[in-house]
């Protein structure tokens, strides 16, 4: 049973002619949050700062019944919490060592002592100090001008296949063609950004150039990060129903209306691209099947634009059955289809062996979810990341037994170019 101790105080305020793009770019930047994550999802914004408390799982952990204990006793009403999922915690799930390397957390959620919500025309801001209510208020009454990056503050970043990528597909494909159960495994390579970046003005820019499903900036837990997240992992509502958002099969979009048309076509009748979305499809199915009744696809093989790239894209969704949380769905689509392989058990080792080091943030997931029953967990792609001193992109491509090294190569430099051209320089 939840204990709660305290309460948010709360205003809402009209946003007046900020645009809300704009105001969380002003209020990250104040100085006022630390930890925070910012979240958009379907045309509503949120920024958590502060933490009233937290959640975190470790390398050990082989259930997620640990947060859905902690997150019941939650010292305050009505909570939301933000965070995040490491790649490697699907592997601890699954009962595997998600191999050496791996930070402290595989999970890290929050429940905020700050928050901001908008919508619409109104900011909803809640604290739970009074005096921290006034202050943000005052500053989102008080707008002022944020400067636009210079060009001259750009980096730039090579692309090219400096660490064996067309090496690893290649081993791929040997063990694809094998005897063994693997069907797809999705390969990815880091690329590091050589000067330090300013995340707050690289997600502004990329917002506004990219077409994300969610998008995100945090500094939480040791990691930093701004992204524009191309799909969800699971999507829970409080009456239990559940959806997934697979993507898999690419094509660049070029900014030429015509040859966009030409690489949507080639991309809808490609054999290798169908195969490599519709075995995802079937497996995400199976996935949800699992927790939910009622799983159906209700959208099939669509193509969506996702900044510099356009997918196949499917929807599967269901009904969670009774007794099940939102959690037991996460736990089943967790990692995503399209960042994992198929089977996933398999696709694990091989991952870690061919990529040589723990994935971390990237194909986990950015998350919120609430004292209602809903959780929202965006697939971690197209994005920027800082650690420990290191800044880097990464991006992969799904390799099926129809795959070619320099197609998957270079796949990965259309969907790192969603990111790599609106890289900022950090000012001195």
């Amino acid at each position: 049973m939840t204990t709660t101790h305290l309460r948010y105080r709360e205003v809402r305020l009209p946003r007046a002619a900020e645009n809300p793009l704009a105001l969380i770019v002003r209020l990250v930047r104040s100085g006022l949050f630390d930890p925070y994550v910012v979240y958009e999802r379907d045309g509503a914004w949120s920024l958590a700062g502060g933490s009233l408390a937290s959640v975190r799982l470790g390398p050990g952990a082989h259930d997620l019944s640990e947060v859905e204990q902690r997150l019941a006793t939650m010292p305050v009403a009505g909570w939301r919490a933000y965070g995040w999922a490491a790649f490697e915690l699907g592997a601890a799930l699954a009962g595997a060592d998600p191999g050496p390397g791996v930070g402290p957390d595989l999970l890290h959620l929050i429940v905020p002592s700050d928050e901001i919500r908008m919508y619409g025309e109104d900011v909803l801001v809640r604290c739970v100090d009074p005096a921290r209510l006034d202050r943000i208020v005052a500053f989102i009454d008080t707008p002022g001008a944020a400067p636009e990056p210079e060009p001259s503050a750009s980096i730039d970043v090579p692309l090219a296949d400096t660490g064996n990528y067309r090496a690893a597909v290649a081993a791929a494909l040997l063990e694809l063609n094998g005897p063994g159960p693997l069907e797809k495994v999705i390969l990815s390579r880091r690329v590091p950004v050589p000067a330090p970046v300013d995340l707050i003005t690289t997600y502004a820019l990329g917002r506004r150039a990219n077409t994300p499903a969610r998008s995100f900036l945090l500094d939480l837990g040791g990691i930093r990060a701004a992204g524009f997240s191309p799909e969800t992992v699971v999507e829970v509502t409080s009456d239990g129903h559940v959806r997934t958002h697979p993507l898999a099969g690419t094509r660049a979009r070029t900014g030429s209306p015509a040859e966009d048309a030409r690489l949507r076509a080639e991309l809808l009748s490609d054999p290798k691209e169908i195969h490599e979305h519709a075995v995802s499809v079937r497996l995400a199915v199976e996935e949800m099947a699992a927790v939910c009744d009622d799983t159906y696809v209700n959208q099939y093989m669509t193509v969506e634009e996702r900044g510099t790239v356009q997918h196949l894209a499917s929807r599967v969704t269901g009904r969670l059955r009774p007794g099940l949380g939102p959690w037991h769905a996460f736990a089943a689509l967790f990692p995503a289809v399209t960042a994992t392989g198929i089977p996933k058990a398999p696709a694990y080792p091989l991952i870690r062996a061919l990529e040589g080091r723990p994935r971390g943030l990237y194909a986990g997931s950015v998350l919120t979810c609430d004292a209602s029953g809903t959780l929202d967990a965006a697939l971690v792609l197209r994005s920027v990341y800082e650690r420990d001193g290191e800044c880097w992109l990464q991006a992969g491509a799904g390799v099926v037994r129809q795959s070619r090294p320099e197609r998957e190569h270079e796949e990965t430099c259309e969907k790192l170019r969603s990111v790599a051209g609106h890289l900022v320089r950090q000012r001195p």
